[in-house]
């Protein structure tokens, strides 16, 4: 799944000659190939590079704080999210759910690669999530829903339907 979500950033991103990728152990961690040497091994270092190469510091945030939590979402993205149990998701969604309570991306009010690895990981969740989980989880469908309208992230990914209109029963007219 990493190849492809380094696919996708690479678009986002907008390079133009696409790397060659690998992987390597048992949680086949992508390898980024190099010509100069040995590659560039892990989603987060790949990914960070990527974004330097194409000269678009600022989705790796735009201050010292901003840097630090786009770091720390890709840190939470590899470690919680890469290789977590079914029953984890739900987990997951709620601290998610709270963290954006007052926010429009993870790291400000810009989008950065946090957003964009996250909305990778989360996509066949967020897929498969139903209607009532996607209301329980509001804060998250919003997020969720504003990324995959950022040009150029969805890409290859299917887009997930999102509620807009809740229903109401006729007492609440």
């Amino acid at each position: 799944m990493a190849l492809r979500e380094l696919s996708s950033l690479e678009k986002f991103l907008g390079l133009k000659k696409p790397n060659k990728y690998s992987t390597q152990g048992d949680r086949k961690a992508p390898v980024l190939q190099s010509n100069s040497g040995p590659g560039l091994v892990g989603l987060v270092t790949i990914a960070t590079h990527l974004t330097q190469e194409a000269k678009r510091p600022d989705l790796l945030g735009k201050s010292a704080e901003e840097r630090a939590v786009v770091q720390q979402w890709l840190e939470y993205r590899v470690a919680r999210l890469e290789c977590c149990a079914k029953e984890d998701i739900k987990s997951i969604l709620k601290d998610l759910n709270t963290y954006l309570e007052d926010k429009v991306y993870l790291a400000g009010n810009h989008i950065t690669i946090a957003d964009a690895l996250m909305y990778y990981g989360l996509h066949p969740v967020i897929m498969d999530l139903a209607v009532m989980d996607k209301e329980k989880y509001l804060n998250v469908t919003r997020w969720f829903d504003h990324v995959q309208h950022y040009p150029g992230v969805r890409h290859h990914l299917p887009p997930v339907v999102v509620l807009r209109n809740r229903v109401y029963t006729s007492g609440h007219h």
